[in-house]
């Protein structure tokens, strides 16, 4: 048996949406298994494949941790992980890697587990919903504490925006960029950020541009990680000036997502890579689209 499994790259956060907002975009890795293939092998492709190298890969642990859950043994296979998302730069690579795991486990074993029921996994695992809930289902979704599903803030519905993204050279870790946040923030703070993620969240369910645009405001997590990242505040507030309507950190960084209309992307990523240039970050541009598929199983072949 062969086959593939695709997942998307994902943006958290957006701003204020801090583990609870994730949005899928057009960049995709994949995973092919063989049965048939050198039991044990794993082999790493793409343009980012080098970023791998000596790193367990988190997309077999996702399997072989669903096949015990479920109290399976999977059959010998070969694996070749195809990885095209930049790796620790805020682009949710280890929740399509880890989402990938759970889709192909569940094809390999023939278990039949609904999304939901692998979103809960995927929760587990990744200690968050957000990027792995845009990584499985596709489009921006909300995941709530309690809630065994996401809520989808949009699904493939005329948004009328794009998204223009900073990948900088530079990766970013997530075990740094969470120990740089306070462990108490001002009242006034957090009230902000409580209107302003409910604000983003029912601008994307509505395609409201000036709910997103004021909804896109942080200063939950922002303004602490901005230390780690001196380009963001520069590169958020350059992409504003040429006609994005918001701009937050990716992720835990260090890309910079700018949320645009399409008539604007190329001036906004004119503007990124002049002020990448200026401020001496090295890094590309490029342009990623909202994209409201998911993980999926394509090219079976028994």
């Amino acid at each position: 048996m062969r086959f593939t499994v695709k997942a998307p790259a994902s943006s958290a956060n957006l701003g204020p949406g801090f583990d609870a907002i994730g949005l899928a975009l057009d960049l995709w890795n994949a995973v092919t298994i063989d049965t048939d293939g050198p039991a044990g092998e794993v082999t790493n492709e793409g343009s980012e494949a080098a970023m791998l190298a000596g790193h367990d890969n988190l997309t077999v642990q996702a399997m072989q941790m669903l096949a015990q859950d479920q109290n399976r043994e999977l059959p010998p296979f070969s694996i070749v992980a195809h990885t095209e998302i930049p790796v620790s730069r805020g682009l949710g690579s280890s929740a399509a890697a880890l989402v990938a795991g759970l889709v192909a486990a569940d094809a390999l074993l023939d278990l039949r587990l609904t999304q939901d029921q692998l979103f809960k996994y995927a929760w587990r695992m990744e200690g968050h919903g957000d990027n792995v809930g845009a990584a499985l289902y596709g489009g921006a979704v909300l995941a709530v504490p309690g809630v065994n599903h996401p809520t989808f803030l949009w699904k493939g519905e005329d948004l009328g925006l794009t998204v223009v993204v900073f990948i900088p050279e530079a990766t970013g870790a997530t075990w740094a960029a969470r120990a740089a946040l306070p462990n108490d923030i001002p009242h006034a703070d957090a009230a902000l950020n409580v209107a302003t993620a409910a604000g983003l969240a029912i601008g994307l369910k509505t395609a409201d541009h000036e709910l997103i645009a004021a909804g896109m405001r942080d200063m939950l997590h922002e303004p602490y990680r901005a230390r780690l990242f001196p380009h963001l505040d520069a590169m958020k507030a350059t992409a504003r000036d040429h006609g994005a309507v918001g701009a937050a950190l990716s992720g835990a960084g260090s890309t910079v997502l700018a949320l645009v209309p399409p008539d604007r992307a190329d001036d906004v990523a004119d503007a990124f890579e002049r002020t990448a240039a200026r401020l001496v970050v090295p890094g590309r541009v490029a342009h990623l689209a909202p994209v409201a598929l998911g993980a999926q199983v394509v090219g079976v072949l028994r």
